[in-house]
């Protein structure tokens, strides 16, 4: 998962709990446009406890695993439609 998949969990997470960008970002002692950033994957470096809190406030976790070698089902699908 990268940056921006993150954003738009983010997004999605903040508008099913109807909260605008500015009070989510009040909220977090954070300002509108670095939700929005975060959202958008436009912000170029965040630090992870920016990110943490915000899942806090949102209910969501954030989850590091071990990256495993087996081919995603994307990559299933993709190999299957070039053969």
């Amino acid at each position: 998962m990268d940056l921006d998949e993150i954003g738009q969990l983010i997004c999605k997470a903040r508008k099913s709990k109807k909260l605008s960008q500015g009070i989510l970002g009040q909220q977090l002692g954070m300002s509108r446009s670095t939700i929005s950033g975060i959202e958008n994957g436009t912000v170029p470096e965040i630090g992870i406890r920016k990110i943490l809190s915000i899942c806090a406030a949102l209910g969501l976790e954030l989850l590091a695993q071990e990256k495993t070698t087996r081919p995603t089902l994307q990559q299933l699908m993709k190999e299957r439609h070039n053969a």
